[in-house]
């Protein structure tokens, strides 16, 4: 029984049904940690498997001990990286560091949220948010909330953060699908970009992007040779902000000297730049229809936040908690040690769960259940220890800000359609959320 449950969590088609939570709960009230394989897949290789942590505790425990659960022996990824060098190549990431490189880094990242440009991306939070109500509201009453609204927030915000012009905003869109979607025939060969809308710059990137195999398969985008468009995009970019500072995040972090008195490097850059790119594009763009899922299947819930619009906070959290847009991530036993009273081998894969640890019902009452007024929150959507996400309250604040311009500006949202799910063992993720809005 637990091998067919595994094989079902692992397997990303299951997710195009939804996440199969009465799984989740089963194993995590039984032994709370399970062996799950890894079969050969279309585009996933078969693998070592791994060891799935459905507990809360458990999973905060994982994620608070780096020097025994490494990011950067294997990745962060559960798919092994297909060689040395794509192994070398992701190590380069922050998001695949341990301390002390991670910690260099993300001092340095977290510096250049200096008060004044937080403040600056506050107020553009609150216009972009206005101007996306504005467009929805002046089209038909049917819109595809996913695409239409919620797709375009962190793209915009994003823009503000790295620099980006505003027209090439879309070519984030098209390599967070390329990376994040590559289980899913939409997402793996994105190309919503108009190269003629962008810049020139945006045009020489676009130049360089990879075509379809006779499968109709992209490279690995987890490999540089997958992404050459971002990277000459990053690297040119990088380039300009060393040359022409601006007001921006990245302009601010380009300038820094970290403690021993050196700079960002521009490779650096280009990997900071992909992890914001499409890590801080992902959670957000499905945490927002995620959001509303919950509102429309909880129409009690919609009417007490349009009666008092001061609990949308606290219902964003809710959300997150109960959406769980990014469902797993993996570090690698450095040590032999156990979890759960499981031995674990040094080399192992250990993979939390956030999605089961998210219902555990030792931490949540009612886990399965959508709850406004649930407080204090220990979610971990945003996941735990050093790797907490560095973008958590501007994601935060997004949600927040467009909430409440949804709820306040009309009268009432509902379905209108059927929704469709990524197809994805890793991230939630809303492709289509057809609604219809009253003014």
């Amino acid at each position: 029984m637990v091998d067919q449950a595994t094989a079902v969590l692992h397997d990303p088609s299951t997710y195009v049904s939804g996440v199969p939570f009465d799984v989740l709960e089963r194993l995590r009230r039984g032994p709370g940690i399970v062996r799950v394989g890894e079969p050969e897949q279309a585009g996933w290789p078969e693998g070592t498997g791994y060891w799935l942590v459905l507990r809360h505790a458990d999973v905060v425990d994982v994620l608070r001990n780096p020097t025994a659960f490494s990011s950067h022996a294997g990745g962060t990824q559960i798919r092994d990286p297909a060689t040395p060098a794509d192994l070398a190549y992701v190590r380069r990431m922050m998001l695949n560091m341990d301390p002390p490189e991670h910690s260099r880094l993300r001092r340095m990242l977290a510096r250049s949220f200096t008060p004044r440009a937080v403040a600056a991306l506050e107020r553009r939070i609150a216009d972009h948010c206005r101007r996306i109500v504005d467009r929805m509201l002046a089209g038909p009453a049917s819109v595809d909330l996913a695409r239409d609204v919620a797709a375009d927030l962190p793209l915009l915000v994003l823009s503000d953060v790295l620099g980006v012009p505003a027209q090439d905003r879309w070519l984030l869109y098209d390599w967070s699908n390329r990376v994040i979607g590559w289980q899913d025939p939409d997402y793996a060969i994105s190309a919503a970009f108009d190269a003629s809308s962008g810049t020139d710059l945006a045009a020489a990137a676009v130049a360089l992007r990879p075509a379809p195999d006779p499968d109709g398969r992209m490279p690995d985008p987890r490999s540089r040779a997958g992404m050459p468009d971002l990277y000459a995009y990053a690297a040119a970019l990088g380039e300009h902000k060393r040359s022409h500072p601006g007001d921006d995040v990245m302009s601010i972090l380009m300038a820094q000297r970290d403690d021993a008195g050196g700079h960002v490097t521009i490779e650096e850059f280009e990997n900071l730049f992909w992890l914001f790119a499409v890590a801080g594009n992902e959670t957000l763009r499905n945490g927002i229809p995620g959001g509303m899922v919950a509102l429309l299947a909880h129409p009690d819930a919609q009417r007490a936040l349009r009666a008092d619009p001061g609990r949308v906070p606290d219902a964003v959290e809710e959300m997150l908690r109960w959406w769980t847009p990014v469902m797993v991530f993996r570090r690698t036993a450095t040590v032999d040690t156990e979890i759960a009273g499981q031995p674990i081998a040094a080399g192992d894969k250990v993979v939390v769960s956030f999605a089961s640890a998210n219902r555990d019902e030792t931490v949540f009452d009612r886990p399965d259940a959508f709850d406004i007024g649930r407080r204090p929150t220990a979610h971990l959507a945003f996941g735990q220890g050093p790797h907490f996400c560095l973008g958590a309250q501007l994601a935060r604040l997004q949600m927040r800000t467009l909430f409440t311009e949804l709820l306040t500006r009309t009268s009432w949202i509902e379905a209108d359609g059927e929704p469709r799910w990524l197809r994805s063992n890793f991230q939630r993720g809303v492709k289509r959320l057809p609604v219809r809005w009253t003014a």
